[in-house]
């Protein structure tokens, strides 16, 4: 492939190389160097204040919310201050803007970290948009800003240089773990791959950027795997024939030049691990969606082995090995097959089991004489790019079955089997992330972590010790004094005149003084800055407290019967949020069977799709599982009803929760109130925030699931975690208040 040199090219121009693939040397989005720090350094710059309210005054019918300006100024406070913040911002506060106008008031990029792409898009595409073109005038320059993405996201020249039929295996037949639905990539579909390449090689010639999201239509991930290079397998750009015009390097220099970088959790928490040499430095971070953020680390440190992955691995680097050392790695890969198929799947409590021990035995030796016999990467390497690729894939390999045969303390070990295509593999996770995040997340810089669910409880000091703050420890009231608590803080039951939109006492679940920034004394302020909705006359919590105490897996006939009712009252327009796939798919059956409503199910169609005929059909209902508890957006009548089946527990054999919980059981401690209840709490309080989405909505959030009602030990602090809606357990007025909502 030929090369396309841009380094010494002047800003903006365009050269087609030989080879025709693009080089487009892109012009920094913001002044640099002297000009910019001079701006900077201006003692009259304007404050977040003023930022915020140019941002809100450009947007139409735009008016200043409380809680967004109680947020900017905390943001800035910390700033000024070097302490952390952890702010809770429900629905409708307009939290984005509450970060991003302050974030502007900072020397040096700030970095806005979201846990999905929805949120990035929208940051993206409208909200720094539009925050740009309002500040403009009052900052006098217009600020930049970049998104910073992992390298696989990005178009490698190296490897699409090679990706054509020299790789057949790879490429030709692949492991059943790399395709839906398992199986064996028919030789067929040499031809739908190829035409896939080479439309890449055309887009090549086209973009500027090499980002995926931006190739339109998209590719299948095995043709993209093709094409792309992760990080471990990079050679750097010092090293590669292409550096000089990598994509991937290019966006990074981007970053730097930005004021304002979006990025993921997982890239933060890889950037973490690695040193942070990936994220440009910075002062301030911004952490959206916090409440994933540990899940997103946790996720990041963990490794798997796969007889498949060991396979392929040797496949790759068997040209550049003697035979015998490629034979030890295929055995050791059968040999993890065996042990594979022998052990129960599950979490590994009593150490690895003989022969998985063997088989991590077998491939530490393997990968040790291969790495030995590849020695290092050198610039006059025939092909440094594959090298590497292989010996970065083998390192991998080495480090994570020498991590299993340790055994550490701080590392849990599991078997886990994949449904749809039968896929063994055997993984290792640390324990608990917070060391990590104490470690590697806080350092010389400011870190505001923001999201709907931090206060859990009532409390921010569950969130703060996951992520690695030092909080001090609970003192949970006894299970008395709680639910005497709990009564005097809300309405066990609603008058039976009251509707949605009725007034009635409302007031913070927890008791605390909403807008109050509080100092923990440890390095970190919390802030609740409420919701500008009014939860007590927009919605109805209603726990079915009749129904038996939910028993296996599926839905119950009570429970079933109580869902038809509810759905029926209203006349559809209901989110249904279930446990288990088989609930979901029992409630459709059911709706189906007993109602003319059109019922929509997760899995039938793609998800889009479903949301989108959801809002549309203003009778239908959707049914679906955890990925529907958190992430869709339906605002208006569409959504009146938002049914949860039972309580979002973690299972009992979800080999992390069960793990962290058996740790704190052995310390004296109840693992079940210090790992699961957190864990419900936070997903039952993104499910119920389904419901009311803009300031006109009105609804029920029915929960079939008596136990958030006669729980004395840990239903309340699941209620305090939740919004002030009317509480009642009263089957009668919910059902009223859905009769009167079917008739508006």
């Amino acid at each position: 492939m030929p090369h396309r040199d841009v380094a010494t090219r002047p800003i903006g121009t365009v050269r087609v190389g030989p080879g025709g693939y693009r080089a487009t040397v892109t012009p920094p989005r913001t002044a640099t160097g002297p000009a910019r720090d001079k701006a900077r350094r201006r003692g009259d710059r304007p404050g977040g204040a003023d930022l915020l309210a140019a941002a809100v005054g450009a947007v139409p019918g735009g008016a200043a919310r409380p809680g967004q300006q109680q947020m900017a100024t905390a943001i800035e406070e910390c700033v000024a201050s070097g302490d952390h913040l952890l702010v809770q911002a429900g629905t409708g506060t307009g939290k984005s803007l509450a970060y991003l106008a302050p974030a502007l008031t900072v020397d040096g990029p700030v970095v806005v970290s979201t846990a999905t792409l929805a949120l990035q898009s929208q940051l993206v595409e409208h909200d720094l948009p539009r925050l740009a073109d309002a500040v403009e005038p009052v900052l006098g320059r217009r600020p930049s800003f970049a998104v910073l993405k992992g390298r696989h996201h990005y178009l490698c020249l190296a490897r699409l240089g090679n990706s054509n039929e020299d790789e057949p295996e790879d490429a030709l037949f692949d492991a059943p773990t790399e395709r839906p639905g398992g199986g064996t990539r028919w030789l067929g579909e040499a031809g739908r791959l190829g035409k896939q390449i080479q439309r890449l090689r055309d887009w090549a010639m086209e973009t500027d950027t090499g980002d995926r999201d931006e190739l339109d239509p998209g590719v299948d991930d095995q043709s993209w795997r093709l094409v792309s290079m992760p990080a471990r397998e990079c050679v750097g750009a010092s090293r590669c024939p292409y550096g000089a015009e990598c994509f991937a390097e290019a966006s990074r220099a981007r970053a730097r030049e930005a004021d304002i970088v979006v990025t993921n959790h997982s890239l933060l928490a890889v950037d973490m691990l690695a040193g942070r040499h990936i994220v440009p430095p910075h002062k301030l971070l911004v952490v959206d969606e916090a409440h994933e953020l540990a899940d997103r680390v946790s996720s990041a440190a963990q490794a798997e082995l796969t007889p498949e992955l060991i396979d392929r691995s040797a496949r790759r680097a068997r040209p550049l090995l003697r035979p015998e050392a490629a034979e030890a790695l295929t055995a050791s890969g059968d040999a993890l097959a065996v042990g594979l198929a022998e052990a129960p799947v599950g979490r590994i409590t009593g150490g690895l089991p003989d022969p998985l021990r063997e088989a991590c035995t077998l491939l530490d030796a393997a990968t040790r004489a291969a790495l030995d016999a590849f020695g290092d990467i050198k610039a006059d390497d025939p092909d440094p790019v594959r090298k590497q690729q292989a010996k970065s894939v083998l390192d991998e390999l080495s480090t994570t079955a020498q991590r299993l045969l340790d055994e550490a303390e701080h590392d849990v070990a599991w078997v886990e089997r994949n449904d749809n295509s039968g896929r063994r593999a055997l993984v290792v996770a640390p324990l608990s992330v917070a060391g990590t995040l104490a470690t590697h997340l806080y350092d010389e810089r400011t870190v505001v972590a923001t999201s709907a669910t931090l206060a859990l409880g009532g409390r921010f000091d569950t969130v703060a010790r996951a992520l690695g703050l030092e909080a001090p420890p609970p003192a949970p009231p006894t299970p008395a004094a709680a639910a005497l608590a709990d009564t005097t803080r809300r309405p066990r039951t609603t008058p039976d005149a009251v509707a949605p939109g009725e007034a009635g006492p409302g007031g913070d679940p927890d008791g605390s003084r909403a807008g109050e920034v509080t100092d923990s004394g440890s390095g970190w302020r919390s802030l609740d800055v409420g919701s500008p909705f009014d939860y007590p006359r927009q919605g109805i919590l209603y726990v079915a407290a009749h129904l038996p105490r939910p028993g296996v897996s599926g839905l119950p006939d009570a429970a079933g019967e109580e869902l038809l009712s509810l759905v029926t009252a209203l006349g559809g327009r209901t989110l249904g949020l279930f446990s288990s796939r088989r609930a979901a798919q029992q409630a459709a059956e059911l709706l189906r069977a007993r109602t003319d409503l059109p019922v929509l199910l997760q899995g039938e169609e793609a998800l889009p799709l479903l949301v989108r005929r959801f809002r549309e059909e203003r009778s239908s209902c959707l049914f679906g599982v955890m990925s529907l508890w958190q992430g869709v957006d339906v605002p208006g009548d569409s959504c009146q009803l938002v049914v949860i089946d039972r309580l979002p527990f973690p299972r009992p054999d979800e080999p992390l929760a069960a793990a962290r919980a058996a740790v704190v059981d052995a310390q004296g401690g109840s693992g079940f109130a210090a790992v699961s209840v957190p864990i419900a709490a936070v997903r039952l309080a993104q499910g119920v925030g389904r419901l009311i989405r803009a300031t006109a909505d009105r609804g029920v959030v029915a929960v079939l699931d008596s136990r958030l009602e006669t729980a004395r030990g840990y239903g309340p602090f699941l209620r305090r975690s939740l919004p002030p809606f009317w509480y009642t357990t009263r089957r009668e007025v919910v059902q009223g208040a859905l009769t009167r909502l079917a008739a508006d």
